[in-house]
This record gives C-alpha cells, structure tokens and sequence, in this order.
C-alpha cells in the first residue's frame, strides 16, 4: 500500500479561502487564530501519516481475535497508535474547555477525523463512537454520570460504544427487548446486542457502553425504550475502574472490511445482570440515542470522505508508476505510463473532483453546527442548526455512497492488480464499503431527507441553501470563462427546487403520501447531493479563478479549476437525471412481481 500523505493543502483551502475561517469569530474560539488551526492540522497529520497509516495494511491481515475468556486481541500496535491518540488531547478536540477538551471548532474537529479516517479506518472508528458517547451523556447524563464518567471520555483513557441493534431489532428499535431491572440507584440489564463497533478491547482502561433497553412496565414499542450507561468495569469511589461488569463478548464478526475494527456481539447478564444506569428521562431512550447519532451520522460521511481521499492518493501513484503502452502519435507515441491514458485520467479526475466537493459540503455542515452551538444571536443559531439538520443526511448518506464508488474506480484504475489484495486498493474498498451501512442505513437517511427534514418545515431550510446555489451560479456566469459552469448550476438549482416541491406535494397526499416519499426518497438525496456539491465546486472555481488572475502561479489552483469544471459539468448532469426519475411516478415499483 502507497504511503498516505494527509491533505493539509486541501483541507486548508475549504477552511480559509470557502468558509474564511467563520467558526473563528465565534465568542468561544476568539483565542483561536488561523496559526493555531494549521498548527493543530500539522500535528493531526504527523499521527496520521506517520503512526495510524503505516497499522492500516498489517490491521487488515492481521484482523482481531476473540480469547476464552472473551476479551479481545487488536492488532499489532494498534493499542500503542490509539494510546498516542489519546495521549496528544486529540479525543477532545471539540470538546469545549469546560468539560476538559481542547476547546477548538466543530470544523476543525473534523479535519481531523478526515486524516484520521483516511489513515486508518478500523482504528479511527473507535474515537468516533466515543465522541459520539461524550455528546450523548454531555447533553442528557445527570450530574453525577458527567462527574464520574465523561472527563475519562474527554481524555480518551476509557472509550465509548453505541448498543442499539439486536438479532431481531435492525434498523426498527422498537423491536429492542433487552431489560433493565430497577435496583436500587441502577438497574440489571439482561439481553444481547450486535454490531457493536469496538465492543471489548484492552486499548483503553474502561468502555462505556450506552444502552437501549426496556424497564419492566415499559410500552411496547419506541416510548418505551431507555438508555443506560453500562462500564465494562464499575468505578471506585475514587475513580479509578473497579469490579468488571456483567457484560462479555459473546463473539466477534468476521466481516468484509475494517478487519482491525472489534465488531462484537455482547452479552448483557449472563449471571447476575449487568449493572447500567439511566441516561435522561425514561422512556425516551431512542431521543436521547440521536444526540449521538447525529454526531455519528457526520462523522461518518467524514470517515467515507477520508477513504475517499486515500483512495484518491493510492490511485494516482499507481498510475504514475505503471508503465503501459503509448501516449498517441499526436503526442509523441513515446512509451508512458497509465496515467498518460486520457481514460485512466478521466477517473483519476472523477476521483478526485468528487473527493474535493464532498470534503467542502462536509465542512460546510460542520462550520453551520459551530454556528449553531456557539452563536450570540438565538435567530442564527436556528438557522444553522436547520441548515445542518438538512445537511447530515446528505454527508452521510451521499458521501458515503460516493466513496464507496471512489474507491471501486480505484481498484479500477490498478486494473487487475487492483483485485489483488497486496496492492491495497481492495482493502479501501472492502473498508468503506460498511460505510453506507452504518448508523441508519443511506435509505434511512434519504427518508429523513424527504419525509422529516423536508416536511417538517414546508422546504424551508433547503429553499434557503438553493437559493445560495442559485447566487453562486449568477457569480459564475458574470465571469466569462466561467459561465458554462453558471448554466449547468442555475439549471441543477432549477432542478432541486422542482423535485422538492413535488415530493412535498406528494408527501402530503393522505392516501399515497407515505409511498410517495418512500419511492422519491433516495432519487431526491443523490440529486441533493449532486447540486450542493457542484455548488461547492462552483465556488471552489471562482476562489480560484480570482487567485490566478490575481497573478498566482499555483498548479493548485489550476487543479482546482479543472476539478469544479469536471463536478459541474460532467458530474452534476449524472445527479440532474434524478429529476426524470421522481416526476415519472413510483406505479411500477407498487404494482410490478418481483419473483
């Protein structure tokens, strides 16, 4: 596998010349100047490449094993790498000073989780459920939970899981039927849980398990589901880890991907039950559960966009070094190497083009969640906080989705040496190919996209963010070599605002709007994802235009410029063919025999 280079020059490009730095003007950051943000991403991509990236590779074939006694053995050095993670402060980037983090922005927070997961999937997943632990308990944990528990997380010395899926609860949580006992100040929690990302290791000195469960007199379905806080090992008085819990991994997956990644299945109460305690108000588990899930959904699209960037950076370098047939006679007929090939460069383009546009929406959502939290003016933070909430399951979903494309297009580039596992190119694959899967499958995401986000406000919040596309295609088309690039963006911005009318208007039917938004869901998220990325290249294009005729002689922003071309022009055309889909109706897909 090529080194993994992290890319500083890129990430700095969305945060300084696209956003300019806004989260900075926020009260809590006033400290924090844009030095101090290149220093921090410095010192993140030193881990990234130098500790994390050389694990991925050796994790992949060594994987994790599952001893007698249930505990678990990671691969080699992946405790010493997630320990210098910990030990550096980077678990609490984002956590505010208060809750002893480091204080630094949403935006910043997660480029460095783009580096982390581009260095190291398997591994970067176990800090991301932690900080999505740490949101879950900052904002619903009592008092006393917080004190015991949450500076531990912060520091990154105990680490954090999510337990929602169960052998017969998938996606639908109402179908959870693990118990929690009252007991006193805590309850015993009986039942079993899978998929659990990071369930049981020795990297770190505690797991904090976050649980939904039922207490005895619960109702039947989502209102009577509770979280609980379950430790693998219960807390001293003083602190320190005591007596191991009732908890225990029952098994590990042997799965496609993310081989360095424990995938557990636990085992709540084999003897006396496991001792938990209730986070938040009972019986609204599953609300309290989306605080972390939100958080989780984010990262997540982060972790496809990293991926997706080293996918990029394996790619090229196998090209250029690849000798294979002649560049043509028009061009010299002289002996070259793949990446001479104008149909290789079309994919390296692709590749990249999209790469970059994904990163830019990805950061955009994380700068409007600063806005949100931090804002000094209640009618801001609002508008942030819906803009985000439309955002999340576009990253998510459609980055996802996207990087799991990327890195096919890898393996294609690598031809058939992309199908041998020595080259690396099949590892990203397998890797982020879970990606799509993970926390609310990208068909769930595309339902919160057209059936809550969109009908709970009329498209409010979206008409908002097509209006800005709309601004953006009219800057273009003023610029004479950029007008083309303006057309097909005014045109895509067209396209959204139709759809999202008609899938509003659909919604809304009493007797078929339930089908309609089932059936327009995913159409609607992938033609969301392909405008608002063109739209991010759009204006990547006019930063960079303005640089060059400002007298730059960067190749960087030549790239860039050919990169917005590419998105706008030839990739936005793909996401626009969403438009025939939805206004050609969903009859088919009720009335056609499937076998």
């Amino acid at each position: 596998m090529y080194p993994y280079a992290a890319p500083l020059r890129d990430l700095s490009f969305v945060l300084s010349e696209m956003l300019e730095h806004e989260s900075l003007n926020l009260a809590p950051f006033a400290e924090v100047g844009p030095e101090l943000v290149d220093a921090v991403l410095e010192e993140a991509a030193k881990l990234a490449s130098d500790v994390w990236a050389p694990l991925n590779a050796s994790g992949d074939r060594q994987g994790c094993s599952r001893l007698e006694d249930g505990s678990v053995t990671l691969p080699d050095g992946f405790a010493e790498a997630y320990q210098a993670y910990a030990e550096g402060g980077w678990n609490g980037i984002g956590v505010s000073e208060e809750r002893g983090g480091q204080g630094l922005p949403e935006v910043v927070a997660s480029s460095v989780q783009e580096m982390l997961h581009g260095a190291n999937m398997a591994l970067g997943l176990c800090p991301m459920l932690t900080a999505g632990a740490i949101e879950a308990l900052a904002h619903h944990g009592s008092d006393e939970l917080q004190q015991r528990y949450l500076a531990r997380l912060v520091e990154g010395s105990w680490t954090g899981t999510m337990n929602l899926t169960e052998p017969q609860a998938g996606s639908d949580l109402s179908r959870v039927r693990t118990r929690a006992v009252p007991e006193g100040d805590h309850y015993r929690l009986f039942g079993q849980k899978i998929f659990i990302t990071w369930g049981e290791h020795e990297a770190a000195e505690n797991i904090i398990h976050l649980v939904l469960a039922r207490t005895p007199d619960a109702p039947e379905g989502n209102k009577g589901i509770s979280l609980f806080l379950v430790p693998k090992f219960l807390v001293n008085e003083d602190g320190s880890p005591g007596e191991r819990n009732d908890v225990v991994c029952a098994s590990i997956e042997h799965k496609m991907g993310i081989h360095g990644s424990p995938t557990c299945t636990l085992s709540f109460g084999e003897k006396d039950g496991a001792v938990g305690y209730l986070v938040g108000e009972a019986g609204r588990g599953l609300n309290h559960m989306f605080t972390m899930m939100n958080e989780a959904r984010h990262k997540v699209g982060i972790q496809g966009i990293g991926v997706a960037e080293r996918a990029c950076q394996h790619a090229l370098a196998y090209a250029n070094d690849r000798s294979q047939g002649r560049t043509p006679p028009s061009r010299g007929g002289e002996p070259c190497t793949i990446g001479e090939h104008l149909d290789v460069r079309r994919m390296l383009l692709s590749m990249r083009a999209r790469t970059d546009a994904l990163r830019a929406l990805a950061l955009l959502c994380a700068q409007q969640l600063d806005v949100a939290r931090h804002h000094e003016d209640e009618p801001r933070r609002r508008e942030a906080q819906a803009r985000a909430e439309v955002l999340i399951p576009v990253v998510k979903g459609f980055s996802t989705d996207q990087a799991v494309d990327i890195a096919s297009l890898g393996v294609q580039v690598h031809g058939g040496m992309g199908f041998i596992e020595e080259t690396g190119a099949a590892q990203l694959l397998r890797d982020v190919r879970i990606a799509p899967i993970y926390e609310g499958t990208n068909g769930i995401q595309a339902l919160d996209l057209a059936g809550r986000k969109l009908q709970r406000d009329g498209g409010a919040a979206l008409s908002l963010l097509i209006d800005e596309v709309q601004a953006t295609a009219e800057a273009l088309s003023a610029h004479s070599s950029l007008a083309p690039l303006g057309a097909e963006l005014a045109a895509g911005a067209e396209d959204l605002r139709a759809c999202a009318a008609l899938v509003l208007e659909a919604g809304a039917d009493a007797e078929r709007g339930a089908d309609a938004i089932q059936a327009y869901a995913t159409p609607l998220l992938s033609l969301t994802g392909h405008v608002l990325c063109a739209w991010q290249m759009g204006r990547a294009a006019i930063i960079a235009r303005a640089a060059l005729d400002a007298g730059s002689d960067d190749d960087f922003y030549r790239r860039k410029l050919a990169c917005a071309d590419f998105a706008v022009r030839q990739w936005l055309p793909e996401g626009r063919a969403q438009r025939r889909v939805i206004e050609a109706g969903f009859d088919e897909l009720l009335s056609v025999s499937l076998g």
